[in-house]
């Protein structure tokens, strides 16, 4: 009876949406009315892409007023401040993502590390700032990841490109140390992600000596990602480092999936959804049973998944402000999950980008189909509101 009692209760709508007034509200359900039309935001990303490059100057205007606000905390780290202090107004802490990816050129690539220094500094003078997170593929070209992982013989100009990323990678990850801010580096496809693998243990081996600093992200659609996780982890134990380690189930299947038929060998994601969903539990139970050398975040919007995490928690009388026990979801979804969450008094953390509008909508377009696609997230998401305004006898 008594964990009945304390079991949280995710479908409570006035907890979920307290921070947001009536009309923001209703922007919200229309917003997710609209993303739930398949055909809609598939026509609607390849147009906005189109106008964008095109430069067609409503573009920017209607992207900023619908989709990017509901996303994106802003375009500057000054911009994303009144959505941090929101959010934290409720305990809920922001993991800063500058949304900068897949870059060709030198200039962009030490940008992208300045930026993400910035959001360091920014971090280390904001209590509700603990970590940043960022992709490889904004600080190395794809081009060459891909070549590395391929065993390819690095030229004198590539060994001269790679030893750049090295040093960038470091450049955060030691002024990450000197801040005591996390840093998350994202997964990425599969036929680069032993390279992003490589440069993220280097990093955790050399900073993760007495504190977790550096994490490394485990897509567990992946049907070799569990095995991966729990080698990961012997091979920190071994050389004397604690492991990072963000659980995601992934963000690039369909790709995948495509590429691994194009080219004609296995895919890499698991056979089915409940494969998917057992390694992603049993990942979280690996982490809670390891969870004073592994700091772990569990990054989904997976109400069970997310549900199992916390009962495991109050069954083992883990104090839930443990440093190494964290939830995650998306900025400007899954709120049911979040703030209901830290009601409760889980650590628990949004995941908001920034950056220019031209910048993040790569970004806000994997939003916007997956979900619509794969997970039926925006169904979800569009019913809880719903509720919400049916409670405020709103319309």
């Amino acid at each position: 009876m008594g964990a009945a009692k304390e079991a949280i209760d995710f479908s409570n709508t006035e907890i979920a949406f307290s921070s947001k007034s009536n009309k923001e509200l209703k922007k919200a359900a229309w917003l997710f009315n609209m993303m739930n039309k398949q055909w809609l935001v598939d026509y609607m990303s390849s147009l906005g892409l189109v106008a964008l490059k095109m430069r067609l100057p409503f573009v920017n205007k209607i992207i900023k007023e619908t989709i990017f606000t509901q996303f994106v905390g802003g375009r500057t780290l000054l911009e994303s401040q009144p959505s941090i202090s929101k959010l934290y107004e409720s305990n809920i802490q922001s993991i800063l993502d500058y949304g900068a990816e897949a870059k060709t050129e030198e200039k962009d690539f030490n940008f992208t590390m300045n930026e993400n220094m910035r959001a360091i500094e920014f971090a280390y003078t904001n209590a509700s700032v603990p970590v940043i997170s960022t992709k490889i593929t904004g600080l190395a070209r794809f081009g060459l990841l891909e070549g590395i992982q391929k065993g390819e013989p690095l030229t004198r100009e590539t060994r001269s490109e790679y030893r750049s990323i090295l040093k960038r990678v470091d450049a955060i990850c030691h002024l990450a140390h000197e801040r005591k801010v996390g840093v998350f580096f994202d997964a990425e496809e599969s036929w680069i992600q032993d390279s992003i693998d490589h440069l993220v243990r280097l990093m955790m081996k050399r900073y993760n000596k007495n504190e977790v600093i550096v994490y490394n992200t485990y897509q567990m659609y992946r049907h070799d990602r569990l095995q991966y996780l729990i080698d990961s982890f012997s091979l920190a134990q071994n050389e004397g480092y604690l492991l990072g380690a963000k659980l995601v189930r992934g963000a690039y299947m369909e790709k995948e999936r495509v590429r691994a038929e194009e080219m004609d060998y296995p895919s890499p994601i698991q056979i089915n959804k409940e494969a998917t969903d057992n390694a992603y539990d049993m990942g979280i139970r690996f982490c809670l049973d390891n969870y004073k050398e592994i700091g772990f975040c569990n990054a989904t919007h997976n109400q069970e998944s997310v549900r199992l995490m916390a009962e495991l928690i109050r069954e083992r009388n883990i104090p839930k402000s443990h440093p190494h026990l964290n939830f995650c979801q998306l900025y400007g979804m899954s709120d049911n999950l979040s703030f209901n969450l830290a009601n409760a008094g889980y650590s628990v953390s949004k995941y908001l980008p920034y950056g220019q509008i031209k910048e993040v909508v790569p970004y806000l377009i994997r939003r916007a189909k997956e979900n619509t696609a794969v997970s039926g997230d925006m169904s979800r998401e569009y019913s809880f509101i719903k509720e919400e305004l049916e409670r405020r006898k709103l319309k």
